[in-house]
């Protein structure tokens, strides 16, 4: 099992959720985040300046068996990217063992298959 984490731009959420649920992933986590990242630039919108130091993104969590990281990552990478300083980063570690609280049942079979 691999566990896979995505922290993407907010505006790219709704786009790779979508495509997510339209692959074989069926569920994931996610949640709203802060970082700092190496650009460090001002930008003035209607005459007020803002610093660029704290960047929102979203970090998604997707756990699933080893044959659908890559395509997971894959869509990630092809839905989220703009080319643009920010799009965000992916990262994949392996998962030892999963449960299940509810069943008590342990291994890659707690996981769903999507039907």
């Amino acid at each position: 099992m691999k566990k896979i984490e995505a922290i993407i731009r907010k505006t790219k959420f709704e786009d790779v959720k979508e495509a997510l649920l339209g692959s074989d992933i069926d569920w994931f986590e996610y949640h709203n985040v802060h970082g700092i990242g190496q650009s460090r630039e001002e930008r003035i919108y209607r005459g007020v300046q803002y610093s660029t130091d704290v960047i929102e993104r979203v970090a998604l969590t997707i756990v699933c068996r080893d044959q659908f990281a890559e395509p997971t990552v894959n869509v990630i990478l092809r839905v989220a990217h703009t080319g643009e300083i920010g799009d965000g980063r992916i990262f994949v570690s392996d998962i030892i063992d999963t449960w299940s609280i509810r069943t008590g049942e342990n291994g890659d079979t707690v996981l769903r298959d999507k039907k």
